[in-house]
């Protein structure tokens, strides 16, 4: 396929991405704002892991067995799931109680599961092996765009004048949350619907028909998609059992960031742990800030990664990624908003200073321009090309599982066990995002192209 065929067909991409952006930056300061306090985060952000454990098989495993001459085999989940998740976004900012709020994200990441997991797969049904590692980082790419600009929002919507710093809603969120949200709920569908109108799926052969037929006329499709998945954890490839540990830390580290990056920056920066000090809302425009950045890295560096990754291998490339990001958190407390890293001049005599905090943002971006591609390189050639839906799904839950014994473990005695300090928080990520890396050098290769199975 052509570079615009590629860009096209994973342009919905940005605005799913764009969705999970708004949650990365907002999540926890809306739930510190109707009332919630440090430990009980990790359970309010439940929703995440538990439907993405749920759903990503299953939708999976439905999608591999679907198929209609009209709207295609993966298409339908990415529509679904986009109109789904613009609802839950325009509804997200007048929640009026922290169990509203829980609900909404409930449903949310249930939507952006149905139409992300499909769309992993869609990639590897539409393209030739040989242009795996464009195809998956160009959702790299739409995935830091999307985040990126989902992170800045808010800030540019203060920033520009379109509101004030201190404009809230009467549920005390922030005026700028509520239209952030907004413009990721149109960013949703809009973009899905430009990927499903520009791009065809190819129709199954005769011999994938007839298999489908046949199982639909033997067996439900409840008995029938369970047993889709018992088979494939039954004949899971090794190179999948080998990037179980690489996938349990470095998303168990993400979580640990996610949920804590305000709080911490609010302590280290502005000195206050109080949701409603002046301090705490600066952290959570600065987190918008900082997550933004290191998605600008992402999609600045995910097609740098293709030369790389075709020269050096996938494995070595998610190492060193991995390697540098961990590094970054690790040195996130020792970093400030003042201390200038260095400034850029132009000819007008205006300067722009990029303050040492942002130090952080590159490692994790390159960190992150390797998770959302460089594991699904390893993996996509050591699945066979009928059940990618399934082992997709299942891959997936290799994302959720850390998520959900994160927070599980963070809420009844990591947090304790930290000094119930969220900069401790963000140190143990950096350290879980080192230790993925380490386990990405047992992963077995034939060649640094070629995946062992």
């Amino acid at each position: 396929m052509s570079f615009w065929q590629i860009w096209n067909m994973n342009f919905g991409f940005f605005g799913i991405q764009f969705s999970f952006g708004l949650q990365q930056s907002n999540m926890s300061a809306i739930y510190k704002y109707l009332g919630a306090d440090e430990a009980s985060l990790p359970m309010l952000w439940l929703a995440g892991p538990i439907t993405g454990l749920i759903l990503q098989p299953i939708i999976g495993a439905i999608s591999d067995g679907t198929w209609s001459p009209r709207f295609g085999r993966r298409k339908p989940f990415f529509l679904i799931g986009a109109l789904i998740s613009s609802i839950a976004l325009v509804l997200m900012p007048f929640s009026s109680s922290l169990w509203m709020a829980a609900s909404l994200l409930w449903i949310l990441d249930a939507a952006n599961n149905i139409a992300m997991e499909p769309y992993r797969a869609f990639i590897a049904d539409k393209l030739p092996n040989e242009q795996h590692s464009i195809g998956f980082l160009m959702q790299s790419f739409f995935t830091g765009l999307g985040i990126t600009l989902a992170n800045f929002t808010p800030a540019l919507l203060v920033a520009f004048g379109v509101l004030t710093f201190a404009d809230k809603m009467s549920n005390g969120i922030p005026t700028y949350t509520y239209y952030a949200f907004f413009i990721g709920a149109v960013a949703a569908i809009v973009s899905v619907l430009l990927s499903v109108l520009t791009t065809k799926e190819y129709p199954p052969t005769q011999e994938e028909l007839d298999e489908i037929a046949q199982q639909k006329a033997q067996s439900n499709i409840i008995y029938r998609t369970f047993q889709e998945i018992k088979h494939a954890f039954q004949t899971m490839p090794l190179t999948m059992k080998q990037l179980i540990p690489v996938k349990f830390f470095s998303w168990y580290a993400m979580f640990c960031y996610w949920e804590y990056i305000t709080s911490g920056l609010s302590i280290s920066i502005f000195h206050t742990t109080d949701q409603h000090a002046e301090g705490f809302m600066k952290a959570q425009l600065l987190t918008g800030n900082l997550n933004g950045t290191y998605n600008i890295i992402c999609f600045l560096v995910a097609f740098a990664l293709v030369p790389m990754a075709k020269k050096f291998g996938a494995k070595s490339v998610h190492v060193f990624a991995l390697l540098i990001g961990g590094t970054g958190l690790l040195l996130m407390p020792y970093l400030n908003n003042t201390d200038v890293l260095f400034e850029l001049y132009n000819p007008f005599g205006t300067s722009i200073s990029v303050s040492s905090i942002y130090l952080f943002s590159f490692g994790l971006g390159i960190s992150w321009a390797s998770m959302m591609a460089m594991p699904y390189q390893l993996l996509a050639g050591s699945i066979p090309k009928e059940k990618r839906g399934v082992y997709m799904g299942i891959f997936n839950m290799f994302i959720v599982i850390p998520m959900a014994i994160q927070i599980f473990t963070m809420q009844f005695f990591v947090f304790d066990w930290l000094g119930q300090n969220p900069i401790n928080v963000i140190r143990l990520a950096g350290t879980f995002l080192i230790l993925g890396g380490l386990c990405t050098l047992f992963i077995t290769v034939k060649n640094k192209n070629e995946v062992v199975v």
